[in-house]
C-alpha cells in the first residue's frame, strides 16, 4: 500500500518473498518510486537543461505527487517532451536516465518524493553516526 511503511508494503507484496529479517531496522528497507523518471518530473529545470532547446514541458504529467503518477504516464511525457529535441533526441532510459539523475536538485526531489526525502534523511542520519 502506497501509505505502508517500507516494510509492510514488501511483506504485502504478490511475490511474498520480502519478510523483514529480525535484525533489520525500520529504515533498513527504502523504496523509490515507481520508476526512477518519476524523480525527474520533481525538477523540470533540470530537464529542460539537458535536453535544450525543443523541450516540451507541457506534456510531463503535471502531477505534484511525483511517486503516484503512473510509470506509463512518466515514460510517455519524458519521450514527449523531449521527441524534438536536437542534440539529444527523444528521452532513453539507458542512454539519458543516469546522467539527468545526477543533474537534478536534490531538494527539489526530496520536495516532491517521501520515499527520497526518508533515504536522504537516512543516510544523513548514518552518516552522522
Amino acid at each position: 500500500a502506497a501509505g505502508s511503511d517500507p516494510w509492510t508494503h514488501l511483506e504485502n507484496r504478490a511475490d511474498g518473498r520480502w519478510s523483514k529479517p529480525r535484525e533489520a531496522g525500520d529504515d533498513g528497507a527504502q523504496l523509490m518510486a515507481q520508476c526512477m523518471e518519476a524523480w525527474f518530473l520533481a525538477d523540470r529545470d533540470s530537464l529542460a537543461g539537458f535536453f535544450g532547446a525543443g523541450f516540451n514541458r507541457r506534456a510531463l504529467p503535471a502531477r505534484p505527487d511525483v511517486e503516484n503518477v503512473p510509470e506509463g504516464n512518466v515514460e510517455t511525457g519524458l519521450k514527449t517532451a523531449a521527441r524534438h529535441c536536437g542534440g539529444k533526441g527523444a528521452y532513453h532510459k539507458g542512454r539519458h536516465s543516469f546522467a539527468i539523475l545526477a543533474a537534478l536538485a536534490p531538494g527539489k526531489v526530496t520536495a516532491a518524493s517521501r520515499h527520497a526525502s526518508r533515504l536522504v534523511d537516512t543516510l544523513h542520519e548514518k552518516a552522522s553516526r
